[in-house]
């Protein structure tokens, strides 16, 4: 049975592995704040199926309310361990069970199992608040072992926290010209996939959200970063087979049972 990874732009993918749907940090808006969507359109209505959805930290373009609540009721919700706290408005989708999760734990999901590991990032909500909650990455596992990455930098340790992988979704860009620490750029990912080893890797986190008004300033960090880790990943995982994906596109990879 294969599983298959549609990339519907940002950080927000459907993994769908042993007859159940996963989503990552769904963001359905035209704009957010200061970001306007640049390239493809707002994902369709098929993109809100999901038997559970994963939020890898607070930041609005990972938790956005809106986006949650446009879920079907009953859609199961793994956040951050303090994220209610730290974003009230998630308390009010009392459709969605909620699941407050950290580093370590494992959470069964029909015949998936998703294992839950950390980021190098800052999870707060921003503007600055007093209430922080840990960023995440999570593994997939069924009929292959998927690793939805967040946002994150490269850290010593990510090899072993996250462990052995079959596919892994990378953050290769941002939403705006300069990445700040806790994230990966190209040449970072790339050197992630190295370390990470899996069968297949889908670059994601660029090519989709950019500041309004800011349309000139660096365009490359906006255009570039999904050809240039295709690029750079040739050279430092050859086995590593990379799809780097347009806006609703998937890719397959086959798994023996």
């Amino acid at each position: 049975m294969p599983v298959e990874i549609t990339w519907w732009g940002h950080a927000t993918c459907t993994i769908e592995d042993s007859n159940t749907r996963v989503l990552t940090d769904p963001l359905f808006a035209r704009r957010l704040a200061h970001l306007r969507r640049r390239r493809g359109p707002v994902p369709p209505a098929e993109a809100r199926r999901a038997d559970v959805v994963l939020v890898s930290h607070l930041h609005a373009d990972h938790l956005h309310l809106p986006s949650l609540a446009a879920l079907a009721p009953g859609t199961r919700l793994l956040v951050p361990r303090g994220a209610p706290r730290a974003v009230p408005g998630l308390r009010r989708l009392r459709q969605l069970p909620l699941t407050e999760v950290a580093a370590g734990d494992e959470v069964r999901i029909g015949e998936l199992l998703v294992r839950v590991v950390p980021a190098q990032h800052d999870g707060r909500r921003l503007p600055v608040g007093p209430h922080r909650s840990p960023a995440l990455g999570y593994v997939v596992e069924g009929g292959a072992r998927t690793y939805f990455a967040g946002d994150t930098g490269l850290f010593d340790a990510m090899a072993e926290e996250v462990g052995p992988v079959d596919v892994a979704l990378l953050p290769v860009g941002g939403w705006g010209p300069y990445l700040g620490e806790g994230h990966l750029d190209a040449g970072r990912a790339a050197r992630a996939l190295a370390r990470l080893a899996p069968r297949m890797a889908v670059p994601v986190h660029y090519g989709t959200y950019w500041p309004i008004g800011m349309d000139a300033v660096r365009p490359h960090e906006f255009h570039a970063p999904g050809d240039e880790f295709v690029r750079l990943a040739a050279s430092a995982a050859p086995r590593v087979a990379v799809h780097r994906l347009g806006h609703g596109q998937s890719a397959r990879l086959e798994v023996a049972r």
